[in-house]
């Protein structure tokens, strides 16, 4: 399964050509040398706006009123973004296994968070202890082995042995709970925890879900189980985790107003210092429109006030230890009018991103005191149980135990319910009306003057050089036309290259060039002298530096997606060359790979893009939310706010009239689809319009003519304008 998931995208690998033309446009630019960062730059200047907004707020907090009203606004946005959870059913847990030693007995525990959906973890209970006695849960970061890794088995053994009832279960795609388990290998068929989050985390964002939803239900549902067992007190529950645990903490802590006392750990910043260092994380890590709806770390310590909060954290974090700061005074603000000065915090020690003795030692101190459990918070020496001591499964993974629901199989039945519900309630043609609208897609108007940075002229041919300002970056492309030609068609191509694919591919070019065509290559954002930049984050680096899942979190906690940058700045390029040829002249446009969706957005707003021709692109978005496996490379050309409402497929509806085709159209893997299948989009197609003329329609599968076939298709729009 990892050939068939890595190994893709054979077609779009391009021809280089021996000789090269120097396409740069910005090279003597120097307000432009960081242009490459254009994307992050794009996505951090709406954020910074948005955290400024919240800061203002905050800054007129003056009175415990004040405060509560924050707090109560809060909720309503973190379960506005995170929500619905799911319907509580029964938890079904059993004790599956027992554990003794001298000072304490482990009861491994199997509950089931959703119906069929289990969650793994053991229970540590300390033969001395309080009746009934104060609890901690214990959230694991990211390590292969969850709770069981020794650094986290010795946070867990020195509470036990200080009377705390300590509960550890597995987050998703770690311990006993890998999503993608290989059992050949004996590993995630994705990679390590990270890719085992963003992985199926990409799918729960297109469906309007998140992974962060599902971890939160865990750890709400960890309570409910706490609340069913007698030695437990209810009134006495607390939480900690490090790194990815401090996460989780924090979220369930947020979320759950059980929970007493709570002390992530090498987690909590800010998003102004996360944006200026690191970037965003992986995909728990990020909820769907927080940043724009004025979310930050502050919010989810803030939210708990008065209630007992210890933020740990560490001089050399990579998690910005001045965000740490600046988030814990101002939570302290919010806990000094709310009355609770003293149960706010802060554990700081000289380290990495890495649990301290120093940090651990406070930590036990804060649980000691405000879970009411006195003695002494000195770290004793412990001895880890043995990975497969602490299974709860008899294979030590849940697939092949138990099997059960996962994440992609729970985000499947959720897209699919929500896009049938949409279909059904929708009539055909509404539903084409209402593709501008809800890809939020707004025509250029007034005149367009891009700056003009050269020209070399050839034998029969030039190439001229623009670039178009937009404010924080520059959006460059090329025109190559005829020497000779005074009439001006121009034919925009759209490619993952950019406009390095000219050189690439410059037989085509040059034949279409002397059939008087002008050939306008752009870089659109986040490509060629656009990009992809620097940021990839800790997910998934696409293939050859072209891009990772983070950035495209980062558009998602903004509400935005990079598909819809990319379609409003070709919208801007086809005003420029409309502008240029006429106003009644039809724009011809290839768009190739993940440029395709771009190409159908940007053409469904605009009539004057005829004919629209995709070169090795996404069929459909259905096909990445049905499929265990997607190739991540095609992420990047989805928008995630669509969905249900639009697929490419009602697109196609849009733009047959016009004149579609289709060239080797791809699956969820990648590949090239089947005849069968491409008699599905004209079937998808067909039912949204019954009216839908077959001839405009053109899907040619499994070809590797596809030079020839652009040319014809091109000659035959000359013809016909």
């Amino acid at each position: 399964m990892k050939k068939a998931l890595f190994a893709l995208f054979i077609l779009m690998t391009p021809f280089i050509s021996k000789s090269k033309e120097n396409l740069d446009v910005l090279t003597k630019w120097l307000e432009y040398t960081d242009n490459r960062n254009s994307l992050y730059h794009y996505f951090a200047n709406m954020a910074y706006d948005s955290l400024t907004a919240r800061k203002s707020i905050i800054s007129q907090l003056q009175t415990e009123a004040d405060w509560i009203k924050r707090q109560h606004s809060v909720r309503r946005k973190l379960y506005s973004i995170i929500g619905p959870f799911p319907d509580k059913k029964p938890l079904n847990a059993r004790v599956v296994g027992h554990l003794q030693r001298p000072e304490f007995k482990v009861e491994k525990i199997i509950f089931e968070s959703q119906p069929n959906f289990y969650v793994t973890g053991c229970i540590f209970i300390p033969e001395h202890r309080q009746q009934p006695a104060p609890t901690i849960i214990y959230c694991s970061g990211h390590t292969v082995d969850g709770f069981r890794s020794e650094t986290y088995q010795k946070v867990i053994l020195n509470l036990t042995l200080k009377g705390f009832i300590v509960f550890a279960f597995d987050p998703v795609g770690q311990g006993e709970r890998l999503q993608y388990f290989d059992p050949v290998s004996g590993e995630s068929a994705v990679g390590g925890p990270t890719k085992e989050h963003s992985y199926p985390g990409a799918q729960c964002f297109i469906a309007g879900s998140s992974l962060a939803m599902h971890m939160i239900w865990d750890g709400i549902r960890a309570v409910d189980y706490l609340l069913t067992r007698p030695e437990v007190d209810a009134k006495r529950i607390g939480i900690t985790g490090r790194s990815g645990g401090g996460t989780q903490s924090s979220y369930i802590a947020a979320f759950d107003e059980r929970i007493y006392a709570a002390a992530p750990e090498c987690y909590i910043t800010n998003f102004t210092r996360l944006l200026q260092s690191i970037g965003l994380q992986d995909a728990e890590q990020n909820f769907p429109l927080g940043i724009k709806m004025g979310i930050d770390h502050g919010d989810l310590i803030e939210v708990r006030a008065p209630k007992p909060t210890l933020l740990i954290g560490t001089t050399r974090d990579f998690f910005s230890v001045q965000g740490l700061i600046e988030t814990f005074a101002e939570a302290k603000s919010a806990y000094s009018l709310l009355g609770g000065e003293r149960s706010l915090q802060l554990a700081l020690d000289d380290s990495t991103h890495a649990s301290t003795q120093k940090n651990r030692e406070a930590m036990y101190d804060f649980f000691q005191q405000h879970l009411k459990a006195p003695g002494d918070p000195s770290e004793v020496n412990v001895h880890p149980f043995k990975n497969e001591e602490l299974f709860a499964t008899s294979s030590g993974q849940l697939t092949t135990s138990l099997g059960g629901e996962t994440i992609f199989s729970l985000n499947k039945k959720r897209a699919r319910t929500s896009r049938n519900l949409v279909i059904r309630q929708q009539k055909k043609t509404e539903r084409i009306k209402r593709l501008e609208e809800t890809m939020c897609l707004l025509l250029p108007s007034g005149p367009l003057d891009p700056v003009f940075a050269g020209r070399r002229n050839c034998a029969n041919f030039a190439i001229e050089k623009y670039f178009i300002d937009q404010t924080t970056y520059a959006m460059p492309f090329i025109i190559i036309r005829p020497l000779h030609n005074s009439r001006f068609k121009p034919v925009l191509w759209l490619s993952p290259c950019g406009k390095e694919r000219a050189n690439e591919n410059w037989t085509l070019v040059n034949k279409l060039v002397k059939a008087g065509w002008s050939i306008v290559f752009p870089d659109l954002i986040g490509t060629g002298e656009c990009g992809p930049g620097d940021f990839h984050g800790d997910a998934y680096t696409f293939k050859q530096g072209k891009g990772a899942y983070n950035i495209w979190f980062f558009g998602l906690q903004m509400g935005e997606s990079i598909v819809r940058v990319r379609a409003r700045e070709v919208l801007l390029l086809q005003h420029y060359l409309q502008q240029r040829a006429g106003a009644s002249t039809l724009i011809p446009a290839i768009a190739e790979g993940i440029m395709g969706p771009v190409l159908q957005h940007a053409a469904t707003a605009e009539p004057e893009i005829a004919p629209v021709i995709l070169v090795n692109s996404l069929s459909s978005i259905a096909a990445i939310l049905d499929n265990e496996y997607y190739f991540p490379e095609l992420i990047h050309g989805v928008d995630p706010f669509l969905w249900p409402k639009v697929d490419l497929t009602d697109l196609n509806s849009a733009l047959v009239p016009r004149g579609l085709v289709m060239i080797n159209p791809l699956d969820h893997l990648g590949r090239p689809i089947t005849q069968e299948q491409a008699e599905n989009i004209f079937s998808l197609a067909k039912s949204i319009d019954e009216q839908l003329p077959k001839q405009r329609l053109q899907i040619i599968c499994k070809t590797n003519n596809i030079d020839q076939i652009i040319y014809d298709l091109l000659h035959e729009a000359k013809q016909q304008n």
